[in-house]
């Protein structure tokens, strides 16, 4: 059984920065790619940022230039480094784990993050 475990998440001031991680209960290379993703209020689950076990990214147009995920396969963590927060970045963030054969994908629990405006 794999367990994904955020952490990081918190309360901030609009500009201010957060980190999350990520910690799997199994080697995170198994996995093809690994990503953030986040849910405001009354809206739907969105993607923030991919990586895959090549080191390859891909951001969301909304937090381009802003957040930075990476990855330490040693430690079988991920990470998000948000900065520049927004009011409009508060929401629950969900680590997501993908294993493309056999097709699975793994959730974290996810961790809140508020921006004061």
């Amino acid at each position: 059984q794999v367990q994904l475990v955020e952490s990081g998440g918190g309360l901030v001031q609009a500009g201010g920065s957060l980190r999350l991680s990520c910690a799997a209960s199994t080697s995170i290379f198994r996995f093809n790619f690994m990503g953030w993703y986040r849910q405001a209020p009354g809206k739907e689950r969105e993607l923030v940022a991919l990586i895959t076990n090549s080191g390859n990214t891909n951001y969301a147009d909304s937090v381009k230039g802003r957040f930075t995920i990476s990855r330490d396969n040693a430690k079988d963590q991920v990470y998000l480094q948000m900065n520049s927060l927004k009011s409009e970045d508060t929401a629950v963030y969900y680590c997501k784990a993908v294993l493309v054969v056999p097709q699975f994908d793994y959730w974290g629990q996810g961790t809140q993050v508020t921006v004061s405006s």
